[in-house]
């Protein structure tokens, strides 16, 4: 008779020790094990066990609403320590999500470090290595010579910089793992997993590894349990002499607000037709410039923001499936989405482990990165990770950095000011009526994100897309290479700036007819065609 893994949520709680280190997968409400995080959450609540817990999260747990994810665990003397590619935003500054509260009044230590790069740690703790060298997030927050990645006054550092065979790194040191909680689809009583139902496998197997070799348990939640050995071996993404015990929970959400779409798991494919053009203003605006630059059989990764209204673009265009999108989260190719949802896309042609994703990310193995910004300043630093107004507690850098590092291309969209502003499009020009009160072209930007000064170094061309005009980062510095039709070039945007812009000699008007509601007609030139 086979012994059955499958426990409660609330005797899988009770397994946690005291003082353990818990490594959680999820991506936001994407393949977030909410059900076990809640009981270990109540458990606490009510008996005071377990303490002192350090969570390791590549991807952020939890979504921006309602006590979800990581928030179960937000509790003083609980949680202890934190490492997260990203953290959850509230709906407002005034209304965080606990966890950052904790991190705001310095009660938990707390590290926003490269989700590839939590993810790699993972894969040296499970093969016993000492840590992760990387060239990923040098010159940025996560550099210890700025932040070390470090989120508040009581956190220890924990980030070095090595100098080996000649070149300079960043020295990652492993986390043992001793306990963790992912999720699946499916699980037969061996506890083999499988996904079908799910947007992503993210990284449950590496987090399952790196607890099995450092002698812990792996708890993983799914939605329903088969016969033994009867889930195809093909199929199967964690096997069961990795699983400790199996949490059923029938009501787990593929994510956030979305119970199953067979088109994000990748077993139907959906009618594009279905999806809704972008709503015509200075978002699309944006946004079609941005697609502008990109070319036929281009594999482009995409990024939160205005940038994810690119494919929108292309859709409309007809020219949607001339490029491939990679998204961190696992899918390649397909449509991706938007809001709740990103990390997911329709209809994709593979889905990997984000993991191995990471690995052609870091590599610089696609040839666009279509990114979002806040702040940009003297150096062409970026800042995409610290929300303005919410003191040393970021969003996070999640995949940014690991994507930035050696991107060839990299195309930041956003708006050219923040704050409240009218701007009416009107006959293809721009008309600026009341501008932004807050900079976004500042001396020196609250977080480094991104490094202009190693972008330079490094040859890396970098494209910045706003609704009046569009920079290109070069030596001398930031370079205004194309204005808005309707738009003042001193007054709206060299004024506009706290630093002097450089201007390019062959300065352009953009294409008046990103300024006009019809569609484009957008043709993507082959690779090399691009000015």
């Amino acid at each position: 008779m086979t012994r059955t893994k499958v426990i409660s949520a609330a005797e899988a709680a009770d397994l946690v020790p005291e003082g353990a280190t818990v490594s959680i997968s999820s991506s936001s409400g994407l393949g977030c094990p909410d059900a076990v995080l809640r009981a270990i959450g109540v458990r606490f609540a009510s008996t005071g066990a377990p303490s002192g817990l350090t969570t390791v999260h590549p991807i952020a747990a939890g979504d921006m609403y309602g006590i979800k994810g990581i928030d179960h665990l937000a509790q003083p003397g609980l949680l202890h320590r934190i490492f997260a590619g990203s953290y959850p935003s509230g709906p407002s500054s005034a209304d965080p999500p606990l966890v950052r509260k904790l991190i705001e009044a310095s009660e938990i230590q707390a590290y926003n470090l490269p989700s590839g790069v939590l993810f790699q740690m993972h894969r040296s703790a499970a093969t016993g290595q000492p840590g992760v060298l990387t060239t990923v997030g040098l010159d940025t927050f996560i550099d210890p010579r700025r932040e070390g990645g470090r989120m508040n006054g009581v956190t220890p550092e924990f980030v070095r910089v090595e100098h080996f065979d000649g070149r300079e790194w960043l020295y990652f040191p492993t986390v043992p793992v001793d306990v963790a909680v992912i999720r699946g689809t499916t699980a037969d009583e061996h506890g083999n997993i499988t996904m079908e139902d799910e947007g992503a496998p993210l990284g449950a197997l590496d987090q399952a590894l790196a607890a099995r070799s450092n002698g812990g348990i792996v708890i993983a939640q799914v939605k329903r349990v088969a016969e033994g050995r009867s889930l195809p071996a093909q199929q199967v993404r964690v096997p069961g002499i990795l699983v400790d015990r199996v949490v059923v929970d029938p009501d787990q959400l593929q994510t956030t607000q979305i119970a199953y779409d067979p088109a994000l798991a990748g077993t139907l494919r959906r009618p594009l037709a279905e999806v809704e053009p972008a709503q015509f203003g200075l978002e699309k605006i944006i946004a079609r410039r941005a697609a502008m630059e990109l070319s036929r059989g281009a594999v482009v990764n995409l990024g939160f923001g205005i940038s994810a209204l690119v494919p929108r673009v292309l859709l409309e265009e007809g020219c949607h499936e001339e490029v491939t999108w990679v998204i961190e989260q696992g899918p390649i190719g397909g449509f991706p989405l938007t809001g709740f949802a990103f990390g997911c896309a329709l209809n994709p042609q593979a889905i990997l482990p984000s993991s191995d994703q990471f690995t052609l990310l870091q590599s610089g193995g696609f040839d666009t990165a279509m990114l979002s910004f806040l702040e940009i300043d003297t150096e062409g630093n970026i800042n995409v990770s610290a929300l303005p107004g919410r003191s040393h507690v970021t969003a996070g850098v999640g995949g940014f950095a690991d994507i930035t590092a050696n991107a060839r291309h990299l195309v930041f969209s956003g708006y050219f000011t923040a704050g409240r502003r009218e701007i009416d499009v009107d006959a293809g020009e721009l008309r600026l009526i009341s501008d932004g009160n807050v900079p976004k072209l500042v001396e020196k930007v609250r977080q480094v994100t991104f490094s202009g000064r190693r972008a330079v170094a490094n040859g890396q061309r970098v494209t910045v897309v706003t609704e009046r005009c569009v920079m290109q980062l070069c030596p001398e510095g930031l370079t205004v290479t194309e204005v808005a039709p309707g738009i003042d070039l001193e007054r709206d945007v060299l004024d506009r700036a706290a630093y002097p812009l450089q201007v390019s000699s062959q300065l352009t008007v953009m294409d008046p007819r990103l300024f006009r509601p019809e569609p484009l007609r957008l043709q993507l030139p082959d690779a090399g065609e691009l000015r």
